[in-house]
């Protein structure tokens, strides 16, 4: 009996944890860490009330940014990454400034108003060759710029804003100073969150995230990555599970972290409240239904791969990315799952609201 009481104590008090957490009850980092532990049959009340603020304060319409991954070069050697500068096996390419607007224009042409420049740690662009795509596409096709290029200087975010980017994504991966070390050799976790904090400053959109399933990884640093996210006020979150590429050093590991990484996302939601989260092609990956699971974990960001098709499976951050085929093809799959569910595509320009743009 002692212990059925104690079982019902420990489940009122998770269902507390969850209520206080939909109405915008601050969690505290013991709070967030008992909600990445907690027995899976709350999950399903987690993801409920994450979904339920993605509506209140987000709506129902789900934003489209187009990406175009203009080159899998990449001067990092970080563990994870099929990009990395280490990997003999990978076929390089490198994105011609004609091929990039062709695509862009491809994305605009379908009325996504957003578009993701993103490649490897690649300084062959130049800031100088990166404004002038930037400017090109401002000028030719008027979509809001994204960027996802990595670390830069402060003189190069300028320039990047100065010609017409809007937003820049860096995910800071983990909040664990040692982890972060092994897996990216050569870098620096206090350089990662100045830029971060370096590109709030200059007034861009900025997102952040991290992936879960590390190795080494704890619900304590899960805990640190998600107060990062609340602390640096990120527009954009980037949550999404690791997947082992067999050309890395990190080749053949196992990771079963789907529902944890579903939790992390519903748990960005409810703390960050209206912050953009992506439900990432990663997630699509790794589970048939993943990145509808994220929308109704409080996910309203999707980002269907324009990169053209000689190039696109060559991108190989991560084995066995979703995104095959054709624009066509892509946009008609998205529309159909979405309609499933309820939700549409807004061909907004999906700023966060708490920013004044028109």
């Amino acid at each position: 009996m002692e212990n059925v009481m104690s079982l019902f104590k420990f489940s009122t008090h998770i269902d507390d944890l969850i209520a206080q957490a939909k109405t915008e009850n601050a969690l505290s980092r013991k709070d967030i860490i008992e909600l990445l532990k907690m027995p899976g049959e709350h999950s399903l009340d987690l993801f409920a009330a994450a979904d339920a603020v993605r509506k209140e304060q987000v709506g129902d319409e789900i934003f489209l940014r187009g990406i175009i991954e203009f080159s899998n070069y990449c001067e990092r050697n970080c563990l994870y990454c099929g990009l990395r500068r280490g990997n003999r096996k990978l076929s390089r390419y490198r994105m011609t400034e004609d091929e990039i607007i062709a695509a862009a224009r491809q994305i605009k042409d379908l009325h996504i108003p957003t578009i993701v420049l993103q490649s490897g740690e690649d300084s062959f662009y130049s800031a100088e060759i990166i404004c002038k795509i930037i400017e090109r596409i401002r000028v030719e096709t008027g979509l809001i710029i994204t960027l996802s290029i990595g670390e830069r200087s402060l003189a190069d975010y300028q320039s990047f804003q100065k010609a017409g980017a809007h937003r820049y994504l860096l995910k800071h991966e983990t909040t664990s100073v040692d982890i972060y070390k092994y897996l990216r050799p050569g870098c620096k976790f206090e350089n990662r969150i100045q830029c971060l904090n370096t590109l709030k400053i200059l007034g861009f959109e900025t997102g952040t995230g991290t992936m879960v399933g590390l190795p080494g990884q704890t619900p304590e640093i899960l805990a640190d990555d998600l107060l990062l996210m609340k602390e640096l006020d990120a527009d954009m979150l980037g949550i999404g599970p690791f997947i082992a590429h067999p050309d890395t050093p990190l080749a053949g590991l196992e990771n079963d972290a789907f529902e944890l990484t579903l939790r992390v996302l519903a748990l960005a939601r409810l703390i960050t409240r209206n912050t953009n989260i992506p439900a990432t092609t990663a997630m699509g990956t790794i589970h048939p239904l993943g990145r509808i699971q994220a929308l109704r974990a409080g996910a309203n960001v999707v980002m269907p791969d324009f990169t053209p098709e000689i190039y696109k499976n060559r991108y190989d951050i991560y084995p066995g990315r979703a995104d095959a085929g054709g624009a066509a093809e892509i946009m008609a799959n998205l529309q159909k799952d979405y309609a499933s569910i309820g939700r549409s595509i807004s061909y907004s320009t999906g700023y966060r609201k708490i920013k004044l743009h028109s």
